[in-house]
């Protein structure tokens, strides 16, 4: 029998992704062959103690995370993604304007953070329009589940941010039932969330899905 109850879900290794290769244009191509060198992130680099720490999973194209690394100079923001035109696509925007509290990890989220991420080093996790894997049996899929939402306690700093969103209704009480099982976390209602619109929220809005944004607050470290 499929198991559906989120909370209940046995661990298992979860990826942040599922490989889905796309044609690379030229442009993509040259940026992944010139660019990528200054951004890649580096897991051997000492962890930077003098600004804030963002991350933020599944960066889709980059447009957002192009306005907001411009709009907050002051934090570095490591992108994890792992489709190669969507890379190649944000490279060039990070090259054309000169951007640089960026680093980009190709590279299956979780264990960049199991494996290279210290405990409280982040300030900020961005989980933006994940795969909501609609059908019951590829539920166990979806990357909000109780291990990783402990992985992401771990890494988080002390009344850190956590900013989740999903055009997918059923996501978003999954999402919901999932973290309101964790005591490390608290749902911040009611608090101003700002980030661009993205590709994939576009698209959820023309198919006439709601936006749903939840904001939660890692607990203080007893």
């Amino acid at each position: 029998m499929t198991q559906t109850n989120p909370t209940q879900t046995p661990w298992r290794r979860i990826r942040s992704f599922v490989y889905r290769p796309g044609r690379l244009t030229s442009a993509q191509q040259n940026a992944l062959n010139v660019h990528l060198p200054r951004y890649q992130f580096d897991p051997q680099a000492p962890w930077p103690t003098h600004q804030a720490m963002v991350m933020e999973i599944g960066f889709g194209n980059g447009q957002a995370l192009v306005e907001m690394a411009k709009a907050q100079p002051q934090a570095h923001i490591i992108g994890v993604e792992v489709h190669p035109p969507g890379v190649g696509r944000l490279l060039n925007a990070l090259h054309a304007e000169d951007i640089n509290n960026v680093s980009v990890a190709m590279c299956d989220a979780v264990a960049l953070l199991e494996d290279h991420i210290p405990a409280h080093g982040l300030d900020e996790v961005r989980i933006y329009f994940p795969d909501p894997w609609p059908k019951k049996r590829h539920h166990k899929r979806r990357l909000i589940q109780p291990e990783f939402v402990r992985l992401l306690a771990e890494r988080l700093k002390p009344l850190g941010r956590l900013h989740l969103a999903t055009d997918w209704m059923p996501y978003a009480e999954w999402m919901e039932e999932v973290m309101s099982a964790s005591d490390a976390f608290k749902r911040q209602r009611g608090a101003i969330h700002s980030r661009p619109d993205t590709h994939f929220q576009r698209r959820g809005e023309r198919k006439g899905h709601p936006i749903v944004d939840m904001i939660y607050q890692r607990a203080q470290v007893s």
